[in-house]
């Protein structure tokens, strides 16, 4: 049954439309069989610690589209993290040669009388005032818990400002609130786009999207060999590139937990084919996403001469890093499906995953093509992994879990999770490039980056000795899933 409904104003949460979840222990191989057969259950926490706003997760997209405004409309508490993803916008354009700008963000400033009376005036206003200053090609409203609690009636005044001003002016329905599962936030930001930017194709190219963060160019140099053009989205499109996404020849994701509902959306909606395999990590995960990107793109006799020239190149030189990284113990917390494919590729490595944090599961994505089930890749592929916790981000638990299992090596995704493993004097490497272990040559990379960080421990062996946790030795001893009922497959570490 096809997942995407673009006559809906908002997009159905995962817990809905996947049946995610975000409370879990036990083994990955327990995952796995639970989500295959369809008895999987959300555990509930008695007690959380924090949670990530899927109306962030939205704005990170939206906001670095180039000649886009963003309104928020929120609380001004709501816009404390502009200058993050400003920060982040801005080196982007560095990395890209871009024309330095700073991003375009404004906020309706919600306080406490417009919670009684509304706020669709301050909307309106604050539109108009984004286009009188910015004159962006369109504006992205983004909704926020205030406004949703209040029952605004964002679309409306959307779709008369669109027709007012002469540009798109959408309606990104991605309150906090609505969702455990964050990345929803990311299904609402591209929801809005394919509703309200994308046009009808008018004709096919050769160009292939690339739905993905902000990560370097790994694509051009491959899809160039095969006659086809890299489109990355949505970070530093333009809104005309937007608009002709549908008239690409096919469409690759670098994380499913990103870009599961946009690449659903571009087939079901408009045929564009959407590349499904396990994400290209390790060996075995790259050579099957290879080949399907040769069967797409009808361009199978190529691919295999490029497997084969760049096994050659990286093979020898990956036995070495086995050899010297062979009975590393890891401990590893990153987003879904970012995070099964570090599983695999830490696994090709030699490295033994002790346990993972994860911060949600899908069951399914949007296409339902099991082919692409990292997780249930990388277990049939390298075996079970014990320790494996979905986690939305509970410090509590992995302090927990970390303080008993004592991993040689902690690798987060996330930068806020780092600190822990530093604070028990565990090296512990972040790498924000999502593209940096892409593929063969990502293998090696990450290698590197493994053995200089073992190599360089004296900093988190001296913040241990100087540095005091916010956790009593009374939590430190008790089952790390003491607050998690409902859906734990393990006895306490």
């Amino acid at each position: 049954m096809p997942k995407v409904n673009l006559n809906l104003t908002e997009v159905p949460i995962r817990e809905k439309r996947l049946g995610s979840i975000t409370g879990f222990a036990g083994t990955a191989g327990d995952l796995v069989n639970c989500s295959n057969s369809g008895c999987l259950k959300d555990g509930t926490r008695s007690f959380s610690q924090c949670m990530g706003c899927s109306s962030g997760n939205a704005f990170c997209q939206l906001s670095m589209i180039q000649d886009a405004a963003m309104v928020n409309h929120a609380p001004v508490g709501c816009a404390g993290d502009f200058f993050g993803f400003n920060f982040v916008y801005r080196v982007g354009q560095m990395e890209r040669n871009l024309p330095p700008a700073i991003g375009r963000y404004f906020n309706t400033n919600i306080e406490e009388m417009d919670t009684v009376f509304g706020a669709l005036s301050k909307l309106e206003k604050t539109i108009r005032l984004a286009y009188d200053r910015v004159k962006p090609n369109a504006i992205f409203v983004t909704t926020s818990c205030a406004s949703g609690i209040i029952g605004e009636d964002v679309e409306s005044v959307t779709d008369r400002m669109t027709k007012e001003l002469g540009i798109p002016v959408v309606n990104c329905v991605c309150e906090g609130f609505r969702s455990k599962i964050w990345t929803s936030g990311f299904d609402a930001a591209y929801h809005s786009i394919v509703r309200k930017i994308v046009k009808p194709p008018q004709k096919r190219t050769n160009k292939v999207n690339i739905i993905n963060f902000w990560g370097s160019d790994v694509f051009s140099k491959l899809l160039g060999r095969l006659g086809y053009e890299a489109n990355y989205v949505v970070p530093f499109s333009t809104v005309s590139q937007l608009e002709t996404i549908s008239e690409s020849a096919a469409t690759i994701q670098i994380c499913p937990t990103l870009g599961t509902y946009m690449g659903a959306a571009l087939e079901q909606v408009y045929g564009v084919p959407e590349i499904k395999a396990p994400m290209a990590y390790g060996i075995a995960g790259t050579d099957a996403w290879m080949r399907e990107l040769g069967r797409v793109l009808d361009r199978e006799d190529e691919i295999e001469e490029i497997i084969r020239e760049e096994k050659a190149a990286v093979l020898p030189k990956l036995e070495e890093y086995r050899a010297k990284l062979t009975g590393t113990t890891c401990y590893l917390t990153a987003g879904s499906a970012h995070g099964h494919a570090l599983i695999a590729l830490l696994r090709e490595l030699g490295i033994e995953v002790q346990g993972a944090a994860i911060f949600h599961h899908d069951p399914i994505y949007d296409n339902e093509n099991t082919a692409a089930d990292m997780l249930d890749h990388a277990v049939k592929t390298y075996g079970d992994i014990k320790g494996y916790n979905v986690c939305n981000k509970q410090a509590y638990e992995l302090v927990n879990i970390l303080n008993r299992v004592r991993p040689d090596l902690m690798i987060a995704r996330h930068g806020g999770m780092t600190l822990w493993g530093a604070k028990l004097g565990i090296p512990t490497l972040l790498i924000g490039d999502e593209h940096f272990s892409w593929g063969y040559q990502g293998l090696l990379n990450y290698a590197e980056r493994i053995l200089e960080t073992l190599d360089n421990r004296e900093f988190v062996t001296n913040l241990a000795k100087h540095s005091s946790m916010p956790y009593t030795k009374w939590w430190l001893e008790q089952d790390p899933y003491t607050f998690l009922g409902g859906n734990t497959h393990v006895e306490a570490y």
